[in-house]
């Protein structure tokens, strides 16, 4: 699968026992949380930096998941992580979670995820923090390279 080729990154996330629901699969809301701990971390060991402790904070402002394939603990998984946009004060991020099986990683949810930077106390969008653009910036795929 050359799919996770198109990913600069592909960040660990385990399933817990706790993402599954009563039918046995994670549940969907489950994958927005996988999106958000894969970007978050990802940010923190690339800034070297506890981003909490920034004067702006990355809001989430839109999010999205097409679900391809069912995942389930004890899953192990990688979430590809690219960035379609780096704006001023926002990064519009391109997710997909895959199933590591050792050998290969089946491609289980395709999303979207945008950050918005805000003033910690006003909320009012303000420039990426220098740190935070700098981790994403080798990151940003053209059109052509996200397609393959």
């Amino acid at each position: 699968m050359t799919e996770q080729l198109n990913y600069p990154v592909l960040w660990p996330v385990p399933t817990r026992w706790a993402d599954n629901d009563h039918y046995g699969h994670v549940n969907n809301v489950t994958y927005y949380s996988y999106f958000d701990t894969a970007v978050n971390a990802f940010l923190i060991h690339a800034s070297g930096t506890d981003i909490r402790d920034l004067p702006a904070i990355g809001i989430v402002a839109e999010t999205s998941c097409k679900f391809l394939d069912s995942l389930s603990f004890p899953d192990l998984l990688k979430v590809g992580i690219r960035v379609a946009r780096l704006g001023n004060s926002s990064i519009s991020y391109e997710l997909a979670i895959f199933r590591d099986e050792g050998d290969r990683l089946t491609l289980a949810a395709t999303g979207t995820f945008v950050h918005v930077y805000v003033d910690e106390v006003t909320r009012k969008p303000v420039p990426i923090p220098s740190v935070i653009r700098a981790a994403a910036e080798p990151l940003v795929v053209t059109a052509a390279a996200a397609e393959g």
